[in-house]
């Protein structure tokens, strides 16, 4: 099989990592220059849009934090768990933007919290219960989906980036599979 599903989400989380995200600076910064890119002026108090990977920066100084929005948390998770599963088999709800990238994310936060405080352990290991089941469900129906005649951008519209590529996947190596399965193959008797 090939690895392009995972190729796929490696070069995802590099496109995520230079995804504009929204801000609130906590305390004034000044232009910070960087080779072909400049950050700021900042002001306290305001909102700027930067890239992921300088949002994570700006907050590991202690500079901004993200909008709430940008984030995932425990009942965000909870309703699209909840949205997922009253979905019928052949439809699929659709994810928040960067659903994936934000779930890795959350999910190591709160395993390095659990590291400090026991209360965040058992957080995370409910965290990790509940994405994992929100992944088999929509996994479920993507080979399901997959394995059907291909399907309309409609329903694949709501498919996650990841999700796409392994729909793609599946589909060629399920039609191959299916093609090979049914060819006949005449013998000359002469």
């Amino acid at each position: 099989m090939s690895a392009k599903p995972s190729a796929s989400i490696d070069d995802m989380e590099c496109i995520y990592e230079n995804t504009p995200v929204r801000i609130m600076v906590n305390r004034k910064c000044p232009e910070i220059q960087l080779p072909g890119l400049t950050i700021g002026p900042l002001e306290e108090g305001k909102e700027y849009e930067v890239k992921f990977w300088v949002a994570k920066e700006l907050e590991k100084a202690g500079v901004a934090r993200f909008r709430d929005e940008e984030l995932l948390d425990t009942v965000k998770l909870y309703k699209l768990h909840w949205k997922e599963s009253v979905q019928p088999v052949k439809q699929i709800a659709p994810l928040p933007e960067g659903f994936y990238p934000k779930l890795r994310r959350y999910l190591n936060d709160l395993k390095g919290q659990g590291m400090k405080k026991p209360e965040k352990r058992t957080e995370y290991e409910k965290v990790t219960r509940l994405a994992q089941d929100i992944i088999n469900c929509r996994l479920k129906k993507i080979v399901s989906l997959s394995s059907a005649p291909e399907q309309s951008n409609q329903i694949l519209n709501n498919l996650t980036k990841e999700e796409r590529a392994l729909y793609k996947s599946l589909y060629a190596i399920i039609s191959e599979w299916g093609s090979k399965i049914l060819k006949v193959k005449v013998r000359d008797e002469s």
